[in-house]
């Protein structure tokens, strides 16, 4: 099976104008009365989740383990004419990569449950190490806690069109035994009322509470801590019910 990662054509199929404008008010609702100059994402992927706070200023850099995902995201900057400094890597292997220190690190895109709790709770400490004194971690993922409560099955994207293809996307999602779970990613091209192309992609997660996630955040010296829904400036929606989350917390 192919890796979605790899598929940059496939992976930014939901991306459009509308979607840029809604990461851009989050962004300005997460960095509003802070001191954020410097951002490293470190699971930036093709960008779409944090060139829009360099669209407001903030000098971005990023990493991920994928180097098509890397290429996807230059070519974006350039086009936006965005000077970003790329590097392929692990979050959890970030102090091999990076020396520098930042006003905020981040993970997007809810990268952080691809590995293991104990793995994710080693990852925030990687990225802990390059947070300036008194900057900030970030992270934005899926309410697992929701998840683990109602046990969806099925998650249902609207479709999109591209000219007069219309792309249906689908979720199924399997709980496994070893509680970790297996998004099934379904794509469906159609045409004239018939299905001309399948993509299908799995992705592996492991679940993480969020109450670990804060726990483990001030055992690093992390307060003010901030939980939001996920786009932030939803603010009608609370994070708890939201079905994605997420947390900005200043290091003392």
């Amino acid at each position: 099976m192919s890796n979605l990662y790899e598929r940059t054509d496939i992976y930014d199929l939901l991306e459009n104008e509308e979607r840029h404008r809604e990461v851009r008010r989050h962004w300005e609702k997460v960095l509003e009365g802070k001191n954020i100059h410097t951002m490293l994402d470190v699971s930036i992927g093709t960008g779409n989740l944090t060139l829009p706070a360099a669209e407001l200023g903030v000098k971005l850099s990023g990493s991920d383990l994928s180097s098509a995902m890397l290429r996807k995201c230059e070519e974006k900057a350039q086009a936006k004419s965005l000077e970003i400094d790329l590097r392929e890597s692990d979050f959890r292997e970030l102090k091999q990569n990076f020396s520098e220190t930042y006003d905020c690190v981040a993970s997007t895109g809810n990268s952080i449950p691809y590995v293991t709790n104990e793995e994710a709770e080693a990852g925030l400490e990687q990225m802990d190490a390059l947070v300036k004194s008194g900057g900030y971690l970030y992270f934005d993922m899926r309410n697992w806690d929701k998840i683990l409560e109602k046990r969806q099955r099925f998650y249902l994207y609207n479709p999109v069109f591209d000219g007069d293809t219309r792309i249906n996307f689908l979720q199924v999602w399997d709980y496994n035994a070893d509680e970790s779970m297996t998004f099934h990613l379904l794509y469906l091209f159609e045409k004239d009322g018939k299905i001309f192309q399948k993509e299908h992609f799995e992705e592996h997660y492991f679940p993480i509470k969020r109450s670990r996630l804060l726990e483990k955040l001030e055992s690093m010296g992390y307060r003010k801590l901030q939980v939001m829904c996920y786009p932030a400036y939803f603010e009608e929606v609370g994070p708890d019910k939201a079905d994605w989350y997420c947390v900005i917390a200043q290091k003392e």
